[in-house]
């Protein structure tokens, strides 16, 4: 295990890949820490801009009247506080009001950029892994069923995974999306788990195909083990760095297809999503407007997921295929 870890921070792309996404995790993990408020709750107005500079001035301020205001009550004549209190007079302090930091501004229901950022990113990533568990495990199932019993099985299983392939994976996504009458986190994710495994079963499927009639496979068969126990105990470990392979890429797809559908309007409401963000974005025109904040964030967000994701994939794939290892 420590061999193959090593080995795999050898590759550039790998490692690039990998700090990114653990940069990534941190961060929306301890962000949450410092600022507790919650994601979908007005805090400021419309799409008002990034206020750190205004936010630190106006602290400085607050900080500097506090000290003042402390050193007039030290000062101030007893006999005048009394003769103020007959008169049922009291001194007060001007203030403006606190000012609420937003790093990245707030969109048009003038909530804060950052925290739904972050929210959304969780929640993102959490349809991704969603989506990729589930493709991942259908491709991996069907494939290795269709490669390992051959004949009207695998004709039967190459027919459905071709059928799912012509016909375009985000069309089916967006009408069962549209059927569905309340769109969560979870269901998006089985919807689009349910629609994305074919190219995984028809990979996986090649690769058992070359495997079934092994020397080792055969042997198995001869000593009279079931198809089960042949399956994962003389198959699946060969393409297992495979499957691995294609559930990070399975994940970003995930990723990639929520931010598409959510854009639409399509996607889950009740919680913060990097699509649906962008969808309210463009339904209130914040590019053309000139409130990029509002948009341009979740787009980097997404980008540097997704190609990360790739990165790491890519880095696998120098170092388990012994083609380009080679």
């Amino acid at each position: 295990m420590g061999h193959i870890l090593k080995t795999m921070f050898k590759s550039g792309k790998f490692t690039f890949g990998f700090t990114v996404i653990v940069i990534i995790l941190l961060f929306i993990t301890i962000y949450p820490l410092f600022d507790k408020r919650d994601p979908l709750a007005m805090t400021g107005g419309l799409y008002d801009r990034p206020n750190l500079t205004e936010y630190l001035q106006r602290f400085n301020e607050k900080t500097e009247e506090k000290a003042i205001e402390i050193e007039a009550e030290a000062e101030t004549d007893e006999d005048l506080a009394e003769l103020m209190a007959t008169f049922g007079l009291t001194a007060i302090v001007r203030d403006t009001g606190p000012v609420q930091l937003h790093l990245l501004g707030t969109d048009n229901f003038g909530r804060d950029v950052m925290n739904q950022l972050v929210a959304g990113t969780k929640t993102s990533l959490k349809i991704g892994l969603i989506a990729g568990s589930i493709a991942t495990l259908i491709g991996l199932v069907i494939g290795l069923l269709a490669g390992y019993l051959g004949g009207a099985a695998d004709n039967f299983l190459s027919s459905l995974t071709n059928i799912f392939i012509v016909i375009p994976s985000f069309i089916i996504l967006i009408l069962i999306s549209v059927s569905i009458p309340v769109t969560t986190t979870l269901s998006i994710g089985i919807i689009i788990g349910l629609t994305s495994w074919p190219w995984t079963a028809r990979s996986v499927r090649a690769q058992t195909t070359s495997l079934r009639n092994r020397d080792h496979v055969n042997l198995s068969k001869i000593s009279g083990h079931s198809m089960p126990r042949i399956i994962v105990r003389d198959i699946l470990p060969y393409v297992a760095s495979y499957v691995v392979m294609a559930f990070i890429l399975q994940v970003a797809s995930g990723i990639l297809a929520e931010a598409t559908i959510s854009m639409l309007g399509l996607g889950p409401r009740n919680v913060a999503t990097l699509g649906l963000m962008m969808h309210w974005a463009g339904n209130f025109n914040a590019l053309f407007n000139g409130n990029w904040w509002a948009f341009f964030p979740m787009v980097v967000m997404i980008s540097l997921i997704t190609f990360s994701l790739y990165l790491i994939n890519s880095g696998l794939d120098q170092i388990f295929n012994p083609q380009i290892r080679s």
